[in-house]
């Protein structure tokens, strides 16, 4: 992990009530912040999309040397926390950048805006790209499933 937000003090919650008070400081009124599936996530609309923003969550703690930490709780849980403030500073940079005129909010959020197959832009985008680049080739500009499984769900 890089150093912003190492060692910080600020529980999750706070990291959480902070991020929603910054995303309805932009306009967005329904946001939800959560923990699920080893993630931790930050989901709102705004402008008409839909957005998740996501990061992982440790599930085990090393020392610098790979060792187990003595206190391998408090490890995860100060892993968790500066994952949450990672997330905090993310958002702001890109809100930052929207209010100041650098980028649209398409342009700062591309790649976290949900489709409607629940994928983000980037988890469906970025396969396609490295397709394109160990091919030479473009993909198609029209989304065609790889299978009909997708079109049609479960069951």
């Amino acid at each position: 992990m890089t150093t912003y937000a190492r060692g910080t003090n600020v529980s999750t919650m706070a990291s959480r009530v902070e991020i929603e008070r910054t995303l309805k400081r932009f306009g967005v009124s329904d946001v939800l912040c959560l923990e699920w599936r080893g993630k931790a996530a930050v989901v709102f609309e705004f402008q008409g999309k839909r957005i998740r923003l996501t990061a992982d969550l440790p599930t085990e703690v090393r020392t610098p040397k790979g060792r187990r930490p003595l206190h391998p709780e408090k490890a995860l849980e100060q892993e968790t926390r500066e994952r949450w403030r990672a997330l905090l500073v993310s958002i702001k940079g890109s809100m930052s950048a929207i209010e100041a005129g650098i980028k649209t909010f398409e342009q700062a959020f591309i790649g976290d805006i949900l489709l409607p197959n629940g994928k983000t832009v980037s988890e469906w985008a970025l396969p396609q790209v490295e397709r394109a680049y160990q091919s030479g080739q473009m993909p198609p500009l029209l989304f065609l499933p790889e299978t009909t499984q997708e079109i049609v769900g479960d069951g």
